[in-house]
């Protein structure tokens, strides 16, 4: 009996997580497609826009993925309610675990995937998105500000101004800039090329060498190749331009760890990192609530309320998400606790309105006052 009733729910459950995500996914893509559509054009543009589209559904599965799942849940236990079915399981004595089980294991599954499916699919489909959008119906949005190369790095005492190249291959046209601890000018170096040696040791070519004095004098010297040893080696340099959340988690961690070391920004990296895990799996407390919520004993509306209550809690969420990943970025918050802080009050909702439910938690009730 308990088998056959986690069955019928797990497959009610599903059934409505595919249809609602695929609705969503749908809606999304039409609305944006008539948003961008003036800028779509040229020879064998059909083409183009259904792979880029296909792409982005790819994006969007992942992105709307949660919400999907908070809203069947919440439509699962409201359709069985109106059927009456709730009240049955009721009357054979099966509490309110017959629902939260079935639902919360398919939601913890449905998760996981989420993890894995944005770490070898949806992250590669952006890449295409961007590189579609922008080489072949030249929209650039922010694109510049993840895709332009890093040229500034510093590493100690020295200031590393690469205008071209890269590590493996070699720099060109190159400043680097020596600091006193008084962060005062000490030495200049301006080179036609840079070129790893072994270990931190560089080839230069076409060198221009200054020197500056602490009484204001300045040396120049010249030459047409010289080794330098400046205290970085080839791997240092490995910065890889592009979106944080469209790199694999190996990348990100690389990523962190090399702009670290030269100086650069790593906030938005490290949030890119916490959420492949945390932004999935909010689905799993969301869909928890969601049935919580279903269930309180003076619910009306059914399933116009479950889409509602779902509605109101994933904008909430996706607010929460914004305003956080915003101080993030501008260091006001660490980003660990940005990426999780909203699974964490979903899981804390969640686990009140199942303790309230079960008795075991007692909320004071405000006493009619006395006439």
């Amino acid at each position: 009996m308990r088998g056959m009733l986690f069955g019928y729910v797990v497959r009610a459950y599903v059934r409505y997580t595919l249809g609602i995500l695929a609705g969503v996914v749908a809606v999304f893509l039409v609305v944006d497609f008539v948003d961008r559509a003036k800028a779509y054009g040229g020879e064998g543009w059909v083409w183009d826009v259904l792979k880029l589209y296909g792409y982005k559904a790819l994006v969007t599965v992942q992105q709307l993925g949660p919400a999907a799942l908070l809203l069947a849940a919440g439509t699962t236990v409201s359709a069985l309610r109106k059927k009456g079915e709730v009240t049955a399981l009721r009357a054979l004595t099966f509490g309110p675990a017959a629902l939260y089980l079935p639902i919360g294991l398919c939601a913890l599954v449905a998760c996981l995937g989420l993890v894995l499916f944005d770490e070898t699919v949806a992250a590669r489909a952006g890449r295409r998105v961007d590189e579609i959008t922008t080489q072949r119906f030249n929209r650039w949005g922010d694109w510049r500000l993840y895709y332009t190369p890093k040229q500034w790095f510093r590493r100690g005492d020295n200031i590393f101004f690469l205008r071209g190249g890269d590590a493996q291959e070699g720099f060109e046209n190159v400043s680097i800039f020596t600091l006193t601890p008084e962060f005062k000018l000490r030495r200049r170096v301006d080179a036609g090329r840079m070129r790893s040696l072994e270990g931190n040791r560089w080839e230069l070519t076409d060198v221009v060498e200054r020197t500056f004095t602490d009484d204001g004098r300045t040396t120049v010297q010249q030459q047409p190749s010289a080794e330098y040893e400046l205290g970085v080696g080839a791997t240092t340099f490995r910065i890889r331009p592009g979106r944080p959340e469209q790199m694999r988690l190996g990348e990100l961690r690389e990523q962190i760890a090399a702009r670290a070391e030269v100086g650069l920004a790593t906030r938005g990296f490290q949030l890119a990192w916490h959420n492949r895990f945390a932004y999935a799996l909010a689905g799993l407390p969301a869909a928890l609530l969601a049935v919580g919520l279903a269930l309180r004993t003076n619910r009306r509306g059914h399933l116009t309320a479950a889409v509602v209550e779902g509605l109101l809690i994933a904008v909430a969420m996706w607010g929460l998400m914004v305003v956080s990943r915003t101080l993030v970025l501008t260091e006001r918050l660490e980003p660990a606790v940005a990426a999780w802080m909203p699974t964490t009050l979903l899981t804390i909702a969640a686990g009140a309105l199942w303790l309230r439910r079960e008795g075991l938690l007692h909320l004071p009730r405000r006493r009619k006052a006395a006439r």
